[in-house]
Protein backbone atom coordinates (compact mmCIF):
# COMPACT_ATOMS: atom_id res chain seq x y z
CA UNK A 1 0.00 0.00 0.00
CA UNK A 2 3.11 2.06 0.76
CA UNK A 3 3.29 3.41 -3.36
CA UNK A 4 0.07 3.08 -4.99
CA UNK A 5 -0.88 6.45 -3.98
CA UNK A 6 1.94 7.71 -6.05
CA UNK A 7 0.81 11.44 -8.02
CA UNK A 8 -2.28 11.80 -5.50
CA UNK A 9 -1.12 14.48 -2.82
CA UNK A 10 -3.48 13.22 0.49
CA UNK A 11 -3.67 15.57 3.54
CA UNK A 12 -4.64 13.96 6.74
CA UNK A 13 -6.61 16.40 8.73
CA UNK A 14 -6.80 16.16 12.92
CA UNK A 15 -8.85 18.79 14.69
CA UNK A 16 -7.91 18.59 18.28
CA UNK A 17 -8.61 20.21 21.87
CA UNK A 18 -6.77 19.12 24.76
CA UNK A 19 -5.33 15.68 22.88
CA UNK A 20 -2.08 15.73 24.37
CA UNK A 21 -2.03 11.86 25.20
CA UNK A 22 -3.28 10.62 22.22
CA UNK A 23 -3.20 12.86 19.04
CA UNK A 24 0.32 11.22 19.29
CA UNK A 25 -0.23 7.76 18.54
CA UNK A 26 -2.82 9.37 16.01
CA UNK A 27 -0.07 10.92 14.11
CA UNK A 28 2.15 7.84 14.11
CA UNK A 29 -0.48 5.56 13.25
CA UNK A 30 -1.14 7.25 9.99
CA UNK A 31 2.33 7.95 9.21
CA UNK A 32 2.56 4.04 9.00
CA UNK A 33 -0.41 3.79 7.45
CA UNK A 34 0.01 6.77 4.41
CA UNK A 35 3.49 7.27 4.37
CA UNK A 36 3.30 9.92 1.77
CA UNK A 37 0.67 11.86 2.93
CA UNK A 38 0.77 15.55 4.65
CA UNK A 39 -0.40 15.32 8.79
CA UNK A 40 -1.91 18.92 9.62
CA UNK A 41 -2.81 19.09 13.30
CA UNK A 42 -5.31 22.06 13.98
CA UNK A 43 -5.11 23.08 17.35
CA UNK A 44 -8.52 24.68 18.60
CA UNK A 45 -7.04 26.78 22.03
CA UNK A 46 -6.16 23.78 23.84
CA UNK A 47 -4.95 24.67 27.33
CA UNK A 48 -2.30 21.24 27.60
CA UNK A 49 0.66 20.88 25.55
CA UNK A 50 -1.15 19.48 21.88
CA UNK A 51 0.33 21.54 19.83
CA UNK A 52 3.67 21.53 21.09
CA UNK A 53 4.15 17.35 21.07
CA UNK A 54 1.97 17.36 17.64
CA UNK A 55 4.68 19.64 16.23
CA UNK A 56 7.14 17.24 18.10
CA UNK A 57 5.88 14.69 16.12
CA UNK A 58 6.12 15.91 12.85
CA UNK A 59 2.38 17.06 12.05
CA UNK A 60 2.11 20.72 10.67
CA UNK A 61 0.49 22.34 13.24
CA UNK A 62 -2.42 25.19 12.67
CA UNK A 63 -4.42 26.99 15.17
CA UNK A 64 -7.97 28.18 15.36
CA UNK A 65 -8.66 30.36 17.81
CA UNK A 66 -12.49 30.13 18.02
CA UNK A 67 -14.22 26.99 20.04
CA UNK A 68 -15.86 23.95 18.73
CA UNK A 69 -15.12 21.09 15.77
CA UNK A 70 -16.88 23.25 13.33
CA UNK A 71 -15.15 25.92 13.33
CA UNK A 72 -11.75 24.11 13.35
CA UNK A 73 -12.89 22.18 9.90
CA UNK A 74 -13.79 25.42 8.61
CA UNK A 75 -10.40 26.60 8.63
CA UNK A 76 -8.66 23.61 7.74
CA UNK A 77 -10.74 23.20 4.60
CA UNK A 78 -9.94 27.01 4.01
CA UNK A 79 -6.29 26.70 3.99
CA UNK A 80 -5.16 23.10 3.05
CA UNK A 81 -4.59 22.15 -0.90
CA UNK A 82 -4.79 18.36 -1.52
CA UNK A 83 -5.98 15.74 -4.45
CA UNK A 84 -7.90 14.03 -1.05
CA UNK A 85 -8.72 14.51 2.43
CA UNK A 86 -8.45 12.10 5.10
CA UNK A 87 -10.49 13.67 8.91
CA UNK A 88 -10.06 11.82 11.52
CA UNK A 89 -10.40 12.40 15.17
CA UNK A 90 -7.46 13.19 17.60
CA UNK A 91 -8.38 10.89 20.23
CA UNK A 92 -7.14 7.88 18.75
CA UNK A 93 -10.45 5.83 18.78
CA UNK A 94 -10.60 5.08 14.75
CA UNK A 95 -8.01 2.76 12.69
CA UNK A 96 -5.59 4.33 10.72
CA UNK A 97 -4.85 0.69 9.08
CA UNK A 98 -8.08 0.92 7.41
CA UNK A 99 -7.12 4.61 5.64
CA UNK A 100 -5.08 2.95 2.84
CA UNK A 101 -9.09 1.33 1.73
CA UNK A 102 -10.69 4.11 2.06
CA UNK A 103 -8.71 6.40 -0.20
CA UNK A 104 -8.26 3.86 -2.23
CA UNK A 105 -12.41 2.77 -2.49
CA UNK A 106 -12.64 6.59 -3.02
CA UNK A 107 -10.46 7.21 -5.80
CA UNK A 108 -10.83 3.88 -7.56
CA UNK A 109 -14.73 5.12 -7.78
CA UNK A 110 -14.96 8.56 -7.99
CA UNK A 111 -16.61 9.20 -5.14
CA UNK A 112 -16.71 12.47 -3.16
CA UNK A 113 -17.17 10.81 0.61
CA UNK A 114 -16.34 7.56 2.16
CA UNK A 115 -17.62 7.34 5.47
CA UNK A 116 -16.74 5.46 7.95
CA UNK A 117 -19.19 3.80 10.19
CA UNK A 118 -17.76 3.10 14.06
CA UNK A 119 -18.16 -0.61 14.61
CA UNK A 120 -17.16 -1.91 18.41
CA UNK A 121 -18.57 -4.34 20.87
CA UNK A 122 -16.53 -2.04 23.65
CA UNK A 123 -19.13 -0.77 25.77
CA UNK A 124 -16.56 1.96 27.35
CA UNK A 125 -15.88 2.91 23.66
CA UNK A 126 -18.82 3.87 22.07
CA UNK A 127 -21.62 4.40 25.24
CA UNK A 128 -25.00 3.84 25.20
CA UNK A 129 -26.00 7.13 25.25
CA UNK A 130 -23.69 8.19 22.49
CA UNK A 131 -24.98 5.09 20.29
CA UNK A 132 -28.88 5.82 21.12
CA UNK A 133 -28.58 9.36 20.34
CA UNK A 134 -27.04 8.50 17.18
CA UNK A 135 -29.31 6.33 15.93
CA UNK A 136 -32.10 8.75 16.56
CA UNK A 137 -30.54 11.31 15.09
CA UNK A 138 -29.11 9.68 11.62
CA UNK A 139 -32.63 8.07 11.64
CA UNK A 140 -34.22 11.18 11.53
CA UNK A 141 -32.13 12.84 8.58
CA UNK A 142 -32.52 9.39 6.58
CA UNK A 143 -36.32 10.01 7.11
CA UNK A 144 -36.16 13.81 6.33
CA UNK A 145 -32.90 13.79 3.49
CA UNK A 146 -32.45 10.12 2.31
CA UNK A 147 -31.09 6.62 3.78
CA UNK A 148 -27.23 6.80 2.33
CA UNK A 149 -25.70 6.50 5.68
CA UNK A 150 -26.27 4.80 8.52
CA UNK A 151 -23.86 6.53 10.97
CA UNK A 152 -24.66 10.13 10.64
CA UNK A 153 -21.86 11.59 13.22
CA UNK A 154 -18.75 9.65 12.54
CA UNK A 155 -15.77 11.04 12.72
CA UNK A 156 -13.51 9.26 10.14
CA UNK A 157 -13.96 10.64 6.50
CA UNK A 158 -12.12 10.50 3.25
CA UNK A 159 -13.01 13.69 1.26
CA UNK A 160 -12.55 14.48 -2.37
CA UNK A 161 -11.18 18.27 -3.21
CA UNK A 162 -14.32 18.97 -5.02
CA UNK A 163 -16.34 17.80 -2.18
CA UNK A 164 -14.13 19.80 0.34
CA UNK A 165 -13.73 23.21 -1.32
CA UNK A 166 -17.13 23.43 -2.39
CA UNK A 167 -18.80 22.73 1.10
CA UNK A 168 -20.08 26.21 2.50
CA UNK A 169 -19.55 25.11 6.89
CA UNK A 170 -21.78 27.18 8.82
CA UNK A 171 -21.45 24.95 12.11
CA UNK A 172 -19.14 25.44 15.45
CA UNK A 173 -19.35 22.65 17.09
CA UNK A 174 -20.13 18.55 16.61
CA UNK A 175 -22.96 19.14 14.48
CA UNK A 176 -20.70 19.84 11.47
CA UNK A 177 -20.75 15.79 10.56
CA UNK A 178 -24.68 16.49 10.24
CA UNK A 179 -24.08 19.46 8.21
CA UNK A 180 -21.11 17.50 6.21
CA UNK A 181 -23.91 14.38 5.75
CA UNK A 182 -26.82 16.77 4.21
CA UNK A 183 -24.35 18.68 2.03
CA UNK A 184 -23.49 15.35 0.42
CA UNK A 185 -26.99 14.09 0.36
CA UNK A 186 -28.84 17.45 -1.19
CA UNK A 187 -26.07 17.76 -4.19
CA UNK A 188 -26.09 14.08 -4.76
CA UNK A 189 -22.64 13.14 -4.48
CA UNK A 190 -21.44 9.90 -5.08
CA UNK A 191 -20.45 8.57 -1.80
CA UNK A 192 -20.11 4.99 0.12
CA UNK A 193 -19.67 4.30 3.69
CA UNK A 194 -17.50 1.38 5.30
CA UNK A 195 -17.57 -0.24 8.45
CA UNK A 196 -14.30 0.69 10.98
CA UNK A 197 -13.56 -0.70 13.62
CA UNK A 198 -13.85 1.98 16.74
CA UNK A 199 -11.87 1.30 20.10
CA UNK A 200 -12.00 3.56 23.63
CA UNK A 201 -9.33 6.19 24.18
CA UNK A 202 -6.07 5.67 25.73
CA UNK A 203 -5.91 5.64 29.76
CA UNK A 204 -6.18 9.53 30.79
CA UNK A 205 -7.97 10.90 27.31
CA UNK A 206 -11.16 12.39 28.32
CA UNK A 207 -14.19 13.28 25.62
CA UNK A 208 -15.41 16.54 25.06
CA UNK A 209 -18.48 15.11 23.78
CA UNK A 210 -21.45 16.25 26.22
CA UNK A 211 -24.81 13.32 25.24
CA UNK A 212 -27.46 16.22 26.23
CA UNK A 213 -25.62 19.31 25.40
CA UNK A 214 -24.54 18.56 21.88
CA UNK A 215 -27.25 16.09 20.96
CA UNK A 216 -29.28 18.92 20.91
CA UNK A 217 -27.38 21.15 19.22
CA UNK A 218 -27.36 18.07 16.54
CA UNK A 219 -31.02 18.55 16.78
CA UNK A 220 -31.15 22.16 16.23
CA UNK A 221 -29.02 21.67 13.24
CA UNK A 222 -31.37 19.35 11.88
CA UNK A 223 -34.05 21.71 12.10
CA UNK A 224 -32.14 24.47 10.63
CA UNK A 225 -31.39 22.43 7.72
CA UNK A 226 -34.99 21.62 6.78
CA UNK A 227 -35.73 25.07 7.04
CA UNK A 228 -32.29 25.71 4.57
CA UNK A 229 -32.92 22.93 1.99
CA UNK A 230 -36.61 21.70 2.66
CA UNK A 231 -38.51 24.83 3.02
CA UNK A 232 -41.59 23.64 1.60
CA UNK A 233 -41.66 20.20 3.84
CA UNK A 234 -40.71 23.05 6.71
CA UNK A 235 -43.24 25.62 5.90
CA UNK A 236 -46.16 22.62 5.29
CA UNK A 237 -45.87 21.26 8.41
CA UNK A 238 -46.71 24.74 10.31
CA UNK A 239 -49.05 25.33 8.02
CA UNK A 240 -50.85 22.21 8.78
CA UNK A 241 -50.37 22.66 12.38
CA UNK A 242 -52.36 26.56 11.76
CA UNK A 243 -54.87 24.91 9.93
CA UNK A 244 -55.74 22.83 11.98
CA UNK A 245 -55.73 24.32 14.97
CA UNK A 246 -57.84 27.34 13.29
CA UNK A 247 -60.50 24.61 12.47
CA UNK A 248 -60.60 23.35 15.89
CA UNK A 249 -61.33 26.91 17.22
CA UNK A 250 -63.90 27.48 14.29
CA UNK A 251 -66.09 24.21 14.26
CA UNK A 252 -67.74 25.00 17.08
CA UNK A 253 -68.69 28.30 16.15
CA UNK A 254 -69.95 27.48 12.60
CA UNK A 255 -71.77 24.77 14.20
CA UNK A 256 -73.56 27.22 16.10
CA UNK A 257 -74.02 29.89 13.40
CA UNK A 258 -75.82 27.27 11.07
CA UNK A 259 -77.80 26.25 14.27
CA UNK A 260 -79.28 29.71 15.63
CA UNK A 261 -77.57 32.43 12.55
CA UNK A 262 -75.96 33.92 15.65
CA UNK A 263 -71.64 34.42 16.48
CA UNK A 264 -71.93 33.93 20.29
CA UNK A 265 -67.91 33.85 20.65
CA UNK A 266 -66.64 36.73 18.65
CA UNK A 267 -62.91 37.03 19.78
CA UNK A 268 -62.86 33.11 19.20
CA UNK A 269 -63.87 33.47 15.58
CA UNK A 270 -61.52 36.58 14.87
CA UNK A 271 -58.88 34.20 16.70
CA UNK A 272 -59.39 31.34 14.17
CA UNK A 273 -59.20 33.48 11.13
CA UNK A 274 -56.20 34.88 12.03
CA UNK A 275 -54.32 32.10 12.57
CA UNK A 276 -55.89 30.62 9.74
CA UNK A 277 -54.75 33.44 7.44
CA UNK A 278 -51.24 32.74 8.92
CA UNK A 279 -51.29 29.49 7.85
CA UNK A 280 -52.23 30.23 4.38
CA UNK A 281 -48.82 32.64 4.82
CA UNK A 282 -47.04 30.14 5.74
CA UNK A 283 -47.47 27.82 2.71
CA UNK A 284 -46.90 31.61 0.62
CA UNK A 285 -43.43 31.27 2.41
CA UNK A 286 -42.27 27.51 1.50
CA UNK A 287 -43.75 27.73 -1.44
CA UNK A 288 -41.31 31.46 -2.69
CA UNK A 289 -38.66 30.00 -0.52
CA UNK A 290 -38.51 26.30 -2.13
CA UNK A 291 -38.39 28.70 -5.65
CA UNK A 292 -35.09 30.27 -3.98
CA UNK A 293 -33.41 26.81 -2.60
CA UNK A 294 -33.83 25.00 -5.78
CA UNK A 295 -31.70 28.13 -7.27
CA UNK A 296 -29.14 27.56 -4.63
CA UNK A 297 -28.83 24.68 -4.90
CA UNK A 298 -28.14 25.03 -8.46
CA UNK A 299 -25.56 27.45 -7.53
CA UNK A 300 -23.57 25.64 -5.09
CA UNK A 301 -23.79 22.43 -7.99
CA UNK A 302 -21.91 24.81 -10.55
CA UNK A 303 -19.27 25.57 -7.86
CA UNK A 304 -18.93 21.62 -6.89
CA UNK A 305 -18.18 21.09 -10.77
CA UNK A 306 -15.75 23.61 -11.25
CA UNK A 307 -13.61 21.43 -9.45
CA UNK A 308 -12.09 18.54 -11.31
CA UNK A 309 -13.32 15.30 -10.54
CA UNK A 310 -10.97 13.15 -8.65
CA UNK A 311 -8.13 11.03 -10.72
CA UNK A 312 -6.26 7.95 -10.14
CA UNK A 313 -3.54 5.92 -12.52
CA UNK A 314 -5.99 2.86 -13.34
CA UNK A 315 -5.56 -0.19 -11.29
CA UNK A 316 -2.78 1.17 -8.88
CA UNK A 317 -0.31 2.30 -11.79
CA UNK A 318 2.60 3.34 -10.30
CA UNK A 319 2.79 6.13 -13.03
CA UNK A 320 2.02 9.55 -11.50
CA UNK A 321 -0.69 11.57 -12.53
CA UNK A 322 -0.87 13.56 -15.38
CA UNK A 323 -0.35 17.53 -15.33
CA UNK A 324 -3.84 18.92 -16.34
CA UNK A 325 -4.98 22.05 -17.97
CA UNK A 326 -8.93 22.24 -17.52
CA UNK A 327 -10.09 18.90 -17.75
CA UNK A 328 -7.83 17.56 -20.36
CA UNK A 329 -4.41 16.17 -19.80
CA UNK A 330 -1.86 18.58 -20.80
CA UNK A 331 -0.18 15.87 -23.58
CA UNK A 332 -3.37 15.38 -25.27
CA UNK A 333 -4.50 19.22 -25.30
CA UNK A 334 -0.71 19.53 -26.70
CA UNK A 335 -1.37 16.53 -29.41
CA UNK A 336 -4.89 18.39 -29.88
CA UNK A 337 -3.46 22.01 -30.44
CA UNK A 338 -0.65 20.45 -32.60
CA UNK A 339 -3.33 18.83 -35.23
CA UNK A 340 -5.55 22.03 -35.22
CA UNK A 341 -2.22 23.83 -35.74
CA UNK A 342 -1.29 21.62 -38.78
CA UNK A 343 -4.89 21.95 -40.14
CA UNK A 344 -4.79 25.74 -40.23
CA UNK A 345 -1.34 25.36 -41.96
CA UNK A 346 -3.12 23.18 -44.77
CA UNK A 347 -5.62 25.14 -44.90
CA UNK A 348 -3.46 28.42 -45.82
Amino acid sequence: MNNIFQGVEIAVLIPCYNEEIAVPLVIRGFRQALPAAKIYVYDNSSTDRTAEVAAREGAIVGHEPFPGKGNVMRRMFSDIEADVYVLVDGDDTYDPQVAPKLVQMLLNKQLDMVNGARVSTIQDAYRFGHRFGNRVLTGLVQFIFGKQFGDMLSGYRVFSRRFVKSFPAISSGFEIETELTVHALELRMKTAEVPTHYKERPAGSTSKLSTIRDGLRILRMIGHLVKEERPLMFFGCTFAVLALLSMGLATPIVLEFLRTALVPRLPTAVLSLGIMLLAFLSMACGLILDTVTHSRREIKRLAYLEIPAPTWPAMGALQPLPARVGSMPVAARAGKDAEQAGALLAVS
